[in-house]
C-alpha cells in the first residue's frame, strides 16, 4: 500500500480537515490547524507531502521522524500542527486498515468513558451563573471559563476583585461539587497573576489554566509556590522536548498538549507518559473539530493519567457549523451525563461526511482572533 494524493478543505467555523489516500482505496481523516492560521498549515501539510507521497502508510514512527528531522527546521506551531494532522490522519487510516480502533492498536484501553467539560461566558466571562447552571443541568459535572478580559500588565485590583466575584457567582450557581476551570488564558502577567492566583483559592478551582503566557512560565516558581489547587498548560507547547523542561520544574499539575498542535498522536502519547512520570495528570486541549476530539478520546483511552476531556460543542466560536455537523453518525460523538464513551469504530471511530465537508469548504473561513487594545491603544493579550 502506497500513499497517493492528500486532500485539505478549509471548512467554517475555524477548522481544517485533511484525508490521506492510498492506491488500496483505504483512506484516513485528520485535522491540523491552528485557530486562525489554518491557511499556513494548510500550505505547511502540502510541502510535508512530498515526503509522504508514495509511502508506505503503517511506517508512522518512520514517517512521523521524516517530517519532524528531514526539514533540518523543526517544531513550532505551524510545523507541529501540520505533522498532527498528518499523524492523525496516518493512525485512522492504519486502524481502518486493520478493522479496529486506534485505541487498540496502543495497547487497549484503561477506561470505557472520559469524563467531558463544557465551556460558558464568552471570551470577555459574563453572566457566567446562569450559563454554568445550563451546563450542570444537561448533565456536565464540570466547566470552564475564561477568568478575566484583557489585564494590563500592571491594573488596578478592581480587575482582580471582578474576576474573584464572577468565579464566586460560578461557585454560588453550581455548588461545592462541580468543577471549574478558570483560564486566565495568558493575559494575566506576572505582576497580576501574582495576586489574583492567591485570591482565588477560597473557590477551590478545578485549575487555573494558563496562569502566565508559555514564555514566562518559569516565573511560577516564584509566584504559585504552596497553592491550594492545580496548574495546568500546554496547548502553546508543541514538542515533548518543551514539556520536558516544564516538567521538570515541577510547577505544573496538568499538562494541556492540544492533539491537533502537538505532533498528533504519536507526540502526544510521550508527552502523556512524561507527565506520568512526574505524577502530573493529562487534560488534552480540544476547542476544535471533531477529528481533534476523537483523537484527543482515544489518547485519553489509553493514558492512565488522563483525568477529564475539553471539547468544543456550543462554544462561542463555533458559528455556522458544530463539531457534531461533520459527522455521518452523530452519536458517535455524543456526550451524556457529561461523559462520552470512547470511540469503538475502526481508525479514530468516526465518519466523516466528505460530501458536506465539499460544500462548507466552499463557504471555508478566514478566522481570526480578536485583536484587543488596551486603554492608551497598546495591543492586549487575547
Amino acid at each position: 500500500m502506497k500513499i497517493t494524493r492528500l486532500k485539505t478543505w478549509q471548512v467554517p467555523p475555524r477548522w481544517l480537515f485533511l484525508k490521506i489516500e492510498t492506491d488500496a482505496g483505504v483512506y484516513g481523516w485528520g485535522e491540523p490547524v491552528i485557530e486562525g492560521r489554518a491557511a499556513t498549515v494548510e500550505a505547511a501539510v502540502h510541502e510535508l507531502s512530498d515526503y509522504l507521497v508514495g509511502q508506505d502508510p503503517h511506517r508512522i514512527e518512520h514517517l512521523w521522524n521524516v517530517m519532524y528531522r528531514a526539514g533540518f527546521y523543526r517544531g513550532g506551531p505551524i510545523l507541529m500542527s501540520a505533522i498532527a494532522g498528518i499523524d492523525q490522519a496516518l493512525w485512522d487510516l492504519k486502524g481502518r486498515d486493520l478493522g479496529v480502533p486506534v485505541h487498540q492498536l496502543l495497547g487497549g484501553p484503561v477506561r470505557d468513558r472520559m469524563r467531558m467539560y463544557a465551556w460558558t461566558g464568552g471570551d470577555r466571562p459574563d453572566d457566567v451563573g446562569a450559563g454554568a447552571r445550563a451546563l450542570v443541568e444537561q448533565g456536565f459535572t464540570a466547566f470552564k471559563m475564561n477568568g478575566t478580559p484583557e489585564l494590563q500588565i500592571v491594573d488596578s485590583h478592581r480587575k482582580v476583585d471582578e474576576a474573584v466575584a464572577r468565579v464566586a457567582e460560578a461557585r454560588d450557581a453550581v455548588g461545592p461539587d462541580v468543577g471549574i476551570g478558570i483560564d486566565f488564558h495568558g493575559r494575566v502577567h506576572r505582576p497580576m497573576a501574582k495576586a489574583l492566583l492567591r485570591e482565588l483559592e477560597p473557590f477551590h478551582p478545578m485549575f487555573v489554566e494558563e496562569p502566565v503566557a508559555p514564555e514566562h512560565l518559569p516565573c511560577l516558581k516564584q509566584i504559585a509556590g504552596g497553592l491550594g489547587y492545580p496548574l495546568a498548560t500546554g496547548e502553546r507547547l508543541h514538542t515533548r522536548f518543551q514539556f520536558r523542561d516544564l516538567l521538570a520544574d515541577g510547577m505544573i499539575d496538568i499538562v494541556q498538549p492540544d492533539l491537533s498542535h502537538c505532533g498528533g498522536i504519536s507526540e502526544g502519547l510521550k508527552i502523556a507518559a512524561l507527565a506520568s512520570a512526574h505524577d502530573v495528570a493529562l487534560a488534552p486541549h480540544c476547542p476544535l473539530g471533531p477529528l481533534t476530539l476523537a483523537t484527543s478520546l482515544h489518547v485519553d483511552a489509553v493514558c492512565h493519567n488522563a483525568f477529564i476531556q475539553e471539547q468544543s460543542m456550543g462554544i462561542h466560536y463555533n458559528k455556522d457549523n458544530d463539531v457534531l455537523d461533520y459527522l455521518v453518525d452523530k452519536s458517535a460523538l455524543a456526550i451524556e451525563d457529561g461523559f462520552c464513551a470512547i470511540p469503538q469504530g475502526p481508525g479514530l471511530g468516526v465518519e466523516i461526511d466528505e460530501a458536506f465537508v465539499e460544500e462548507r469548504a466552499k463557504v471555508g473561513h478566514r478566522w481570526r482572533n480578536p485583536v484587543w487594545q488596551h486603554e492608551d491603544g497598546s495591543v492586549a493579550e487575547w
